[in-house]
């Protein structure tokens, strides 16, 4: 792994994650160009760095997302201590507390019987562009329905929660898009179109953070990271957060005003020329 590709990697995760894209069909595409770029295989296993590399690239978005709502964390930590202590759960901030957490394990319990097959699609682009255009299919769908709504909500509920939470557990496959997914839910579920991506970003966290987690202090080699590439490593963490902070930022902006329908104009295209190139470069 050199630093050109940590880097490429870092800036694609940055973009894509919080655009309803896909960031792990993209991490699937570049990975699988380059290498034909490099004239490897295209099916050869990952090594441990690679997914080391893909955990800190997710780890360095993380970081963007609890910097740009970190008043907004701040805030519904501080309702939900409060709630927790006094028993009173009335405060809006706290419910959404209570609400990420069940979204959460909401999540968990369905991506991880899917874990096996999101790993085994690692190794097929071409599905991934099938499902690529599943996710632009459902932000059409989602913002047709969100027409028809006349009247919109910004408080998130328990229903909305167990049906987010559940989007982005199904998300967990590379080409359904988390944030897509979540935010097509919402905006399905009557939520307005700002706090739909609030909520999903917020929702992304505890599952991010515990990838994140989970990998270095169970699973990694402490005798083999010593010689991995750290330098490409914290480059690509680096402009992964980095790019992942602007695209936060400037995302926020776009969805309060438009469509999200140009993603998924984007998403079939994209879908559709991967799922023909990877099927005829085999």
């Amino acid at each position: 792994m050199d630093l050109t590709a940590s880097a490429l990697m870092g800036a694609v995760q940055g973009l894509s994650e919080f655009l309803p894209v896909s960031s792990s069909a993209h991490i699937v595409f570049t990975s699988n160009f380059y290498k034909i770029f490099k004239h490897a295989a295209m099916t050869q296993e990952h090594s441990t760095q690679e997914i080391f590399l893909d955990i800190m690239l997710h780890f360095g978005t993380l970081i963007a997302v609890i910097i740009y709502f970190r008043k907004d964390i701040w805030e519904i930590c501080k309702a939900l201590w409060n709630a927790l202590r006094t028993k009173n759960y009335s405060n809006t901030e706290a419910k959404l507390g209570l609400y990420i957490i069940v979204g959460t394990i909401v999540t968990i319990i369905l991506a991880l019987p899917l874990e096996k097959f999101a790993a085994h699609l690692v190794f097929h682009p071409a599905l991934v562009g099938g499902l690529l255009i599943l996710t632009g299919g459902a932000l059409f769908f989602s913002e047709y329905l969100s027409k028809k709504k006349d009247a919109k909500t910004s408080e998130v509920n328990l229903i909305q929660a167990l049906i987010i939470g559940l989007a982005q557990g199904i998300a967990v496959l590379p080409g359904l898009s988390r944030s897509g997914w979540t935010i097509a839910a919402g905006l399905f579920l009557g939520l307005d179109r700002k706090s739909a991506a609030r909520y999903s970003f917020l929702l992304s966290i505890p599952i991010i953070l515990g990838a994140s987690m989970v990998y270095p202090f169970i699973k990694m080699d402490l005798a083999e990271a010593a010689g991995y590439n750290w330098t490409s490593i914290i480059a690509g963490t680096v402009i992964s957060g980095l790019v992942g902070y602007l695209c936060i930022k400037y995302f926020m902006k776009f969805i309060s005003k438009f469509s999200l329908n140009i993603f998924g104009y984007y998403c079939v295209i994209m879908g559709v020329f991967t799922l023909i190139f990877f099927n005829i470069y085999k």
